[in-house]
């Protein structure tokens, strides 16, 4: 059979979260497929993009469109659609917004790589339009935009042949949003990378992008009164004022390099995971170091964290409860090994196989389906 010609979509590239891990993932299994994106930022995001071949949407040359793409929203879905990807054979979209929209012919077999149905449009629309930086005035119209982005937004998923999900959280959200099944593959965790430590420090740790859905603000809350050593790495823009209601045992380290978080992981007592995510890879992280994770009972935390083996749950998202979690937490009953062991379900070497065999097998079946249904059978 001839090879395939593959085509990679990612949202954008302006920042290096969970979602760009996994298409960095992805360049390395299909080094020889473009990568189309709405715009490339090279100042923030993750320098293993560049020299990469991307192509960006006519955003990247609108005025400020690089450095402030959200204001060219209402735009997006038409920069989208005007991607041409009818040389291609199979197309595999890593989306948690509009990306999903891109138009394929008949031939073309598009696989979506789902984070996450567009949690403004969804899930979180009416937290979107409240905590958005502008006057009354504006948010009273903002929602008029949305409700006609969210129906370019319905129609878009049906353009796709077949959905993954990062977590069954995502599987039923895609099927509540979108109405489509999906197959659930976990996305990829450097896990052979962390290792375990045969010495604990005295802190617990915290950290990642510092944004308000995240909620470290419950950490700092809850330590604020425990009087215990907190770290937390990362930056963003609660950095500001996660610092102004900070106490003294607090820390914040910043960005830090690879080999830094790995040795804050493995020495920590137990990372925090106070927030809802899709699927949660920083958590992953610490247990492929061998420590205990305490996450707020929600969205991928469920299918990841195995109360009384690698870590603890706790039902209320508020900083009481989080603090009374800790101060009846015993990081001596927790086997680093097990957890460990745990955490390789996710590694990176597994993800990619599955993704090979499900893109194969997918594209075996769309081939076949296509031939059928030609008049000579050819």
């Amino acid at each position: 059979m001839k090879k395939p010609r593959i085509a990679l979509v990612h949202e954008h590239l302006a920042q290096d979260g969970g979602a760009e891990k996994v298409l960095k993932v992805f360049q390395e299994m299909f080094p020889e497929a473009p990568t189309y994106t709405l715009v490339f930022d090279k100042r923030k995001t993750n320098r293993a993009f560049l020299g990469k071949d991307i192509r960006t949407s006519f955003i990247q040359k609108l005025p400020f469109g690089v450095r402030h793409y959200q204001m060219y929203l209402p735009l997006m879905p038409s920069a989208v659609e005007q991607f041409n990807l009818g040389d291609y054979d199979i197309v595999l979209s890593s989306s948690s917004a509009l990306s999903k929209g891109v138009l394929t012919l008949p031939e073309t077999l598009h696989i979506c790589y789902c984070h996450s149905p567009t949690r403004y449009l969804w899930s979180d629309t009416h937290r979107y339009v409240q905590e958005l930086p502008y006057n009354r005035l504006i948010k009273k119209f903002v929602p008029m935009l949305l409700n006609r982005i969210r129906m370019w937004d319905r129609l878009a998923a049906e353009r796709v042949d077949t959905f993954i999900a990062n977590s069954y959280a995502i599987r039923r959200r895609i099927q509540k949003y979108y109405q489509r099944d999906s197959q659930v593959i976990y996305p990829p965790v450097d896990a052979q990378s962390f290792s375990i430590s045969p010495t604990i420090g005295n802190y617990y740790l915290i950290g990642g992008r510092l944004v308000a859905y995240k909620r470290y603000d419950l950490a700092v809350m809850a330590f604020n009164r425990l009087g215990i050593p907190l770290k937390i790495f990362g930056d963003g823009p609660e950095l500001k004022n996660l610092k102004s209601i900070a106490k003294s045992n607090i820390e914040f380290v910043g960005k830090v390099s690879p080999d830094e978080l790995k040795k804050l992981y493995r020495e920590c007592v137990a990372f925090l995971h106070p927030q809802e995510e899709d699927f949660g890879i920083t958590a992953i992280e610490a247990m492929a170091s061998g420590r205990p994770v305490i996450a707020y009972a929600a969205g991928g935390a469920l299918e990841t964290v195995i109360p009384g083996k690698t870590g603890e749950l706790f039902d209320d998202q508020n900083w009481e409860t989080l603090a009374d979690t800790i101060v009846r937490f015993h990081p001596e009953q927790y086997s680093p090994e097990e957890i460990r062991a745990h955490a390789l379900q996710f590694d990176t070497e597994v993800f990619k196989k599955r993704v090979h065999d499900f893109v194969d097998q997918k594209y075996a079946e769309h081939s076949t389906i296509r031939n059928s249904s030609h008049p000579y059978g050819a």
